[in-house]
C-alpha cells in the first residue's frame, strides 16, 4: 500500500511552500542589492519619456561589397559611434543595433545634444588624401588678371605641423614663393583646363593670356579620367547642397576625387589624390593644449601599419609646393582639415597646430579617433522629444497603468473576495521584480523604458491576473466536487499549472516573434511583454502557489468563510462535503462510485 501512496504524492502533497518563498525572497533581496551596488535605482528612461533625440541610421550597401552588412561590421560601427558620441561628454547616450541593418542612436537631452547629433550624422569612412588643387567653392572662370597678392589667403609657411581648416593660414607668415590664384590657393596648371591668369596686364603678355584661354591639351601621362576630373573640378559649385551631396558618390579609396569643405564661413573645393592613410590606421587622436606655445593642437597616434603609410605620404608631400604639400582629412566626403607638411613625419605620431580653439581641436581629435566606420550609413529617421513632452507622456503612461491595475483589483475583490488578497500581493511581487530587473538591465544592456514598453507592462497586468484566475477557478472546481480546501488546493495545481504554462508560452512566443521582426520602439513593447510573461511563471510557481498552500491552513479560508471567496454554499457544492482524502482501496472505490452519482444528480 505504501508504494501507490508514494506514487500519488505529487498530486495531493502539501509541498514545501516555505522553501519556494525563501527562494523568491532571496532573489528580490539580491536584485535590490544589485541596484544599489550599480547605482541604478531607477529604470533608464527612453527618449520619448526623458526627452532628447533618437536617430535611426540605415547601413548602405556599397558597390562590390554585397556582404559588408554583417553582424561584425554592425557591432564595430556601434562601438565607434558610441565612443564618438560619449567622447563629447554626452552622458548615457545609447547606441544599439536594430534588426540586420539599422542602428538606433538615442541622445539624451543635454548641453552637448546638438554637437553629438552633428557628429552622429558624419558616419562615412575617414581618409587622409594628398591635396592636388584647391579653389574657392564656386565654379572657376578664366580671369586674365594679376595673380600675385590675390584676394585669397597666402599659403602658410612650411612647418612640421599644419594649419587647421578654417584658419586659412592667417596665423602663419606667407611662404617665400606664393603661387596663389584669384581663387585663394595655387592651382597647378597641369590640373586646370583653362590655364592660369597672366602675372601682369602688359600688352606683351596679352597674347599669352589669350593663348591661355584656348583649350589646353591633357598633360602628358594623364588619361581621359583625369581630364574628366579636371572639368568636374572647374565646374563644381560647393555652395550648392545637391552638388556637395553627389560630389564623391561611388568613389573608391584608390581613386582621385573631389571634395568640399568649409574654411571659416565659406565653402572651398579640393582636388584630391588617392587615399594614403585610412582612418582605421589612427590609433588615437585628441585635442590638447600646448603649454609651451599656449595654443590648442591636435595630436595623433598611428598604428604600426598606419605609421609607415603616414611617413610615406608626408615624405612625398614635403618636397612639393603649396597646396600640393598638404593632405586633406576627409570624413563623410567632406574635408574637415587640410594641414601642410614640411618634412616626413615618422615615429608613429604627429600633431596639427595653428588657430584651433578648444572646441575645434577636440572635435577634430574626436573625428580622427572615432571616425573610421566599416560601413556607410544614411539617416532613416530622426525624432526629437522635449523634456516637458517626455514628462507628460510618462505621467500619462503611469496614469493608464494605475487605472488598469485599479480595474483588475476591483474585479478581483468583487468576484474572488478573500482570494483577491493573494492576487494583489502576487501582483505587487511581480511589479517589484519587474522594476528591479528593468533597472538593472538599463545598466547591463542599455535597456531604456519607453512608452511602448510601458504599454507592454500594462498589458502584462492582465496576463498575470489571468494566471491567478485560472488557479483560483481550478480550486473552486475541486470544492464544487465536494473536497475541502487543503486537498482542493493541491489537486487543482497540476491542472492549473498546465494551463498557465501553455498560455504563457503562447504570449512569450508572440512577444519573441514581435521582437525579432520589428525595429525601433516596438521592440520595447515586445521586450517588456516577454519579460513580464516569464516573471508571471516565476511568481505563480514560487509565490502564488506557496502562499495559497499556507493560507489554506488558516481557519478563515479552510472553513469557507463567506468573504474568503471559497464558500462551498456560494459555489454550489453538494453535501456531504469530503473532509479529507483517505488512503486505501476502499476510498478509491468510494470515489469511483460517487462520481457517477454526482453526475446523475447534476
Amino acid at each position: 500500500m505504501a508504494a501507490p501512496k508514494k506514487g500519488r504524492r505529487p498530486t495531493g502533497a502539501q509541498g514545501r511552500p516555505g522553501r519556494a518563498l525563501a527562494i523568491i525572497l532571496i532573489a528580490m533581496v539580491a536584485l535590490t542589492a544589485g541596484m544599489f551596488l550599480t547605482h541604478q535605482t531607477t529604470p533608464r528612461l527612453g527618449i520619448d519619456l526623458a526627452g532628447g533625440t533618437s536617430i535611426t541610421l540605415k547601413a548602405k550597401s556599397e558597390p562590390g561589397k554585397p556582404d559588408a552588412i554583417n553582424e561584425t561590421n554592425m557591432n564595430t560601427a556601434v562601438g565607434i559611434i558610441e565612443r564618438r558620441v560619449n567622447g563629447l561628454g554626452v552622458s548615457e547616450a545609447e547606441v544599439q543595433t536594430q534588426g540586420r541593418d539599422h542602428i538606433i542612436v538615442n541622445i539624451p537631452k543635454g548641453a552637448n545634444e546638438k554637437q553629438a547629433r552633428d557628429q552622429v550624422g558624419t558616419t562615412a569612412q575617414l581618409y587622409f588624401r594628398p591635396v592636388l588643387a584647391f579653389a574657392d567653392g564656386k565654379p572657376i572662370a578664366p580671369q586674365p588678371t594679376p595673380s600675385s597678392g590675390a584676394s585669397g589667403s597666402p599659403s602658410p609657411s612650411a612647418s612640421t605641423s599644419g594649419a587647421p581648416k578654417g584658419d586659412g593660414g592667417k596665423s602663419q607668415s606667407p611662404s617665400p614663393s606664393s603661387s596663389a590664384t584669384s581663387q585663394g590657393r595655387a592651382v597647378p596648371e597641369a590640373l586646370m583646363a583653362t590655364g592660369s591668369p597672366s602675372p601682369s596686364p602688359s600688352a606683351s603678355e596679352s597674347k599669352k593670356a589669350d593663348d591661355a584661354k584656348a583649350p589646353t591639351p591633357t598633360p602628358s601621362g594623364a588619361d581621359a579620367a583625369v581630364a574628366d576630373l579636371q572639368a568636374k573640378f572647374i565646374a563644381l559649385d560647393c555652395t550648392d547642397e545637391k552638388q556637395r551631396a553627389a560630389v564623391a558618390q561611388g568613389v573608391k579609396p584608390g581613386d582621385a576625387t573631389l571634395a568640399c569643405g568649409k574654411r571659416g564661413d565659406t565653402w572651398g573645393k579640393w582636388l584630391l589624390g588617392p587615399a594614403g592613410v585610412d582612418g582605421k590606421d589612427v590609433k588615437d587622436a585628441k585635442g590638447v593644449i600646448d603649454t609651451q606655445r599656449g595654443q590648442w593642437i591636435v595630436t595623433m597616434q598611428f598604428t604600426d601599419k598606419g605609421s609607415d603609410k603616414f611617413a610615406k605620404i608626408t615624405g612625398e608631400l614635403a618636397t612639393k609646393q603649396s597646396p600640393q604639400n598638404q593632405f586633406a582629412i576627409v570624413l563623410d566626403n567632406e574635408v574637415v582639415s587640410d594641414p601642410y607638411v614640411s618634412q616626413a613625419l615618422t615615429g608613429g605620431s604627429a600633431e596639427i597646430s595653428g588657430g584651433f580653439t578648444q572646441q575645434t581641436a577636440q572635435d577634430l581629435g574626436n573625428m580622427l579617433s572615432y571616425g573610421a566606420l566599416p560601413l556607410s550609413f544614411q539617416e532613416d529617421n530622426v525624432t526629437t522629444v522635449t523634456a516637458a513632452l517626455g514628462g507628460e507622456q510618462l505621467k500619462a503612461g503611469l496614469i493608464a497603468g494605475a487605472i488598469g491595475l485599479a480595474l483588475v483589483v476591483i474585479y478581483l475583490l468583487a468576484y474572488y473576495r478573500g482570494l483577491a488578497f493573494i492576487a494583489i500581493i502576487s501582483l505587487v511581487v511581480s511589479g517589484i521584480l519587474t522594476y528591479e530587473i528593468m533597472s538593472l538591465l538599463g545598466k547591463a544592456i542599455g535597456f531604456a523604458l519607453n512608452l511602448p514598453a510601458v504599454c507592454g507592462a500594462i498589458v502584462a497586468i492582465g496576463i498575470t491576473a489571468d494566471s491567478f484566475i485560472v488557479y483560483f477557478e481550478r480550486i473552486r472546481d475541486e470544492i464544487r466536487e465536494g473536497r475541502t480546501l487543503r486537498p482542493a488546493v493541491e489537486r487543482a495545481w497540476p491542472r492549473a499549472r498546465r494551463t498557465i504554462l501553455v498560455s504563457d508560452f503562447v504570449s512569450f512566443l508572440a512577444a519573441a516573434v514581435l521582437f525579432i521582426v520589428t525595429v525601433g520602439k516596438v521592440q520595447g513593447f515586445a521586450f517588456t511583454l516577454g519579460l513580464t510573461t516569464l516573471l508571471d511563471v516565476v511568481v505563480v510557481f514560487l509565490f502564488t502557489k506557496p502562499v495559497m498552500t499556507l493560507l489554506a491552513r488558516t481557519k478563515f479560508f479552510s472553513s469557507g468563510h463567506p468573504w474568503s471567496g471559497l464558500d462551498p454554499k456560494r459555489l454550489g457544492a453538494k453535501p456531504p462535503l469530503r473532509r479529507s482524502r483517505r488512503t486505501g482501496a476502499g476510498t478509491d472505490a468510494a470515489a469511483a462510485v460517487s462520481a457517477p452519482v454526482d453526475a446523475k444528480e447534476a
